[in-house]
C-alpha cells in the first residue's frame, strides 16, 4: 500500500491494530492520541518509527488542523506525498440513561464523536488527493442499541450519515468515502465495561461465535483503503461477525 495516511485515536486498542496494519501494507502514518504518551509511543517504537504519533484531541478544531499540518510536514519528508488516506477513528464511550444524562457528558461525546469526526474530514477533504480513500469508524450499536448508550450511538449516527453526504461530495475526485460499524470487539474498553458474563453471551450471539479483535476491524479496513474497493463508497460495512 503505498499510502500516507492519518489514523485519529491511533494508540489503543482499534486504531492501534489499524496503524500497525497499514505500517505493516506499507503506508506512511501519522496518528493522533490524546492522553496516553507512553501507549502511544509504545506503538511508535514497535514500528520502528515508520509510524509518527501526535498528540491532538479530536473534540478542539484547532488542534485537530495541527494534526493534519504535522501529518504534510511528515508525509513530506519523508517522500510520501500529499494525503491519501484517512481513517476516522477517534471515539469517547460514557454510559448513563437518558434520564441522567447531563449537559456536560452529553457535550464531551459530542464534541469527540461528532464534531470532531466532522472537522477531521474537513480537513482530509482540503488536502486529500484525487482518488484517495476515507474510513469513518462508527458502531453496530447504531442498529443494535443497548441502554446507556443513547449519546453515543447518537454521535457514531452522525458519523454514518456524514459518510453518505460526504461520499458525494468527493467522489467526482475519485474519492471513496465508507464506514466500518465494528460489533463487540477484545479492547481494553470491552473488557472493563462489560461484564464477563454478558462478554461471554455477546460472543454466542455471532454467527462466527466469538467476539472481533482490532486485527479483525484493521483487516476490514485495510481492505476499504485498497484499490479493489474503488467502487465501493457510501457505505456501511458492520463487522461484527454476524451479530446483526
Amino acid at each position: 500500500m503505498n499510502a500516507a495516511a492519518v489514523v485519529t485515536g491511533g494508540s489503543r486498542g482499534i486504531g492501534r491494530a489499524v496503524v500497525e496494519r497499514l505500517v505493516a501494507d506499507g503506508a506512511t502514518v501519522v496518528f493522533s492520541y490524546v492522553a496516553d504518551e507512553r501507549a502511544a509511543r509504545e506503538v511508535a517504537d514497535g514500528l520502528g518509527g515508520r509510524a509518527t504519533p501526535v498528540r491532538a484531541d479530536a473534540a478542539d478544531v484547532a488542534q485537530i488542523e495541527g494534526l493534519f499540518e504535522r501529518a504534510d510536514e511528515v508525509f513530506a519528508a519523508a517522500g510520501a506525498g500529499p494525503l491519501t488516506a484517512l481513517v476516522n477513528n477517534a471515539g469517547v464511550l460514557r454510559h448513563a440513561p437518558i434520564a441522567e444524562v447531563t449537559p456536560e457528558a452529553y457535550d464531551e461525546v459530542m464534541a469527540v464523536n461528532a464534531r470532531g469526526a466532522y472537522f477531521t474530514l474537513r480537513e482530509a477533504a482540503r488536502r486529500m488527493a484525487d482518488g484517495g480513500r476515507i474510513v469513518n469508524v462508527s458502531t453496530t450499536g447504531t442498529a443494535w442499541p443497548s441502554p446507556g448508550e443513547s449519546v453515543y450511538v447518537a454521535g457514531k449516527a452522525a458519523i454514518e450519515q456524514l459518510t453518505r453526504v460526504a461520499s458525494r461530495e468527493l467522489g467526482p475526485r475519485g474519492i471513496t468515502v465508507n464506514c466500518v460499524s465494528p460489533g463487540a470487539t477484545d479492547t481494553d474498553l470491552l473488557r472493563e465495561g462489560v461484564p464477563r458474563e454478558a462478554y461471554q453471551a455477546v460472543a454466542h450471539m455471532t454467527a462466527l461465535g466469538r467476539v472481533g479483535t482490532p486485527a479483525d476491524i484493521a483487516a476490514v479496513v485495510a481492505l476499504l483503503l485498497s484499490p479493489d474497493a474503488g467502487w465501493l463508497t457510501g457505505q456501511n460495512l458492520r463487522a461484527d461477525g454476524g451479530l446483526v
